[in-house]
């Protein structure tokens, strides 16, 4: 048994801890929050191997770099004159390409696979009540230039051995009776599920700690001792931790403590938005607009709204720009439905971490022997969670990894 501690309290930091519990580890979780908001309660609860594609692909810098000064646009990059956010920009752009695409497809697939089927594990090995739901995933078109590379996507996947169909308008409109669908197509994946994100965290948390995982809320660590290749401790101005294996779980944040052990670690928070509604506006099943880059989810209770990815640095500004665009791109696709002015006034925001190449970051560095980096999901973090968690308390359990973790480690170069 070691004694683990998790730094970060969200999705991969909780389910890192569930797996090292279960290993038998005496588990610690340090969060510099209170544990109630975030990326892992606004994301769009998709668990979601028919996203296979890297952020890091072919155009994709192009076409920031056309949106950089529409603040509506679903990529936002504000440009700033800081060192670390230009060698990510400098290894975003050199990884949008057919090479990276190719190397992130099986990485994506396989460990969005793994985790979304760990998620029904874990609901019944734990009799928990979260909504789970394998309705799969739509990719809305409303232009033939959307669909036609849709279906170049979807017929990849289906390479992939992933489930997927093309559909027409009227088919369309038969999956959505309660609502109009403004569309001429989609594809859609049957291979997807999706969740109710904050019902999943408060069930893990409640078991966690029923389960002696001790939790440390509202403590950011700001410092740590270094010896001999190990981390001796980590501390703030109030407390100091000691532990046998730290594993560095803070998303977007997790590259401020990696620079403490000269870890250079390119991450940026690419921040994105929410909108709930408790109304019942006819969405039964999740989809994505596919030239405005908006998710819709319908949740447990609740239809939810998200999108747009915004890297601009680390800040919960709410840009009502964005949450407007939102707005808007739902009622052209469902022109029926208008989101209040209340609902987009409760709109609310999470950063995700991106990594330049798209994939994350998860293994041991050269340069640490007890720490264990895992991070850098950009939107893939709900999707690769529970799988990270597993893949993580392997590596601490001195165990052969579900899967190769080469593609994803913390030392690779772009």
């Amino acid at each position: 048994m070691k004694n683990c501690i998790v730094i970060g309290g969200g999705v991969i930091g909780l389910c890192t801890a569930y797996y090292l519990h279960k290993e038998g580890h005496q588990v610690t979780v340090i969060d510099q929050s209170s544990m109630d908001f975030g990326a892992s309660y606004v994301n769009a609860g998709y668990l979601s191997p028919s996203h296979i594609i890297p952020l890091a692909a072919p155009g994709v810098m192009k076409k920031g770099l056309q949106w950089m000064f529409n603040p509506s646009s679903p990529l936002f990059i504000k440009p700033r004159l800081n060192s670390n956010f230009l060698k990510w920009t400098l290894a975003f752009n050199a990884s949008c390409s057919s090479k990276n695409v190719q190397k992130g497809i099986p990485a994506i697939k396989e460990i969005a696979i793994l985790g979304r089927d760990l998620y029904t594990d874990i609901k019944n090995d734990e009799n928990f009540s979260f909504q789970l739901e394998k309705k799969g995933l739509l990719m809305l078109c409303q232009t033939e230039k959307m669909l036609e590379e849709e279906i170049q996507v979807a017929e990849t996947a289906t390479k992939e051995g992933l489930t997927t169909k093309t559909l027409p308008k009227e088919e369309l409109q038969k999956l959505y009776p309660d609502t109009a669908v403004q569309a001429i197509g989609a594809t859609w994946y049957e291979c997807d599920a999706h969740t109710t994100p904050n019902t999943f965290m408060k069930e893990m948390k409640n078991y966690l700690e029923a389960s002696g995982v001790r939790f440390h809320k509202n403590e950011k660590i700001e410092n740590l001792s270094f010896n001999n290749g190990k981390i001796v401790s980590i501390d703030n101005s109030t407390h100091t931790y000691t532990a046998d294996e730290y594993i560095l779980t803070a998303g977007s944040w997790s590259n401020q403590l990696s620079k403490l052990l000269g870890i250079n670690l390119l991450l940026e928070a690419g921040k994105g938005y929410r909108i709930n509604s408790d109304r019942n506006l006819g969405i039964t099943i999740p989809a994505i607009l596919a030239e405005a880059k908006v998710a819709i989810t319908p949740m447990d209770g609740f239809t939810r709204f998200a999108g747009t990815m915004e890297i601009a640095g680390i800040n919960h500004r709410i840009n009502q720009v964005r949450v407007e665009a939102i707005a808007k791109a739902t009622q052209r696709y469902f022109p029926n439905i208008e989101l209040t002015p209340e609902e987009k006034g409760k709109a609310a925001c999470g950063l995700r971490p991106v990594s330049p190449d798209g994939l994350p970051y998860i293994g041991k560095s050269s340069k640490c022997n007890n720490l264990t980096i895992a991070t850098g999901h950009a939107m893939m973090g709900w999707s690769m969670g529970s799988a990270t968690g597993k893949l993580v308390s392997e590596l601490i359990s001195d165990k052969k990894p579900s899967l190769d973790l080469d593609v994803y480690h913390p030392d690779r170069k772009f």
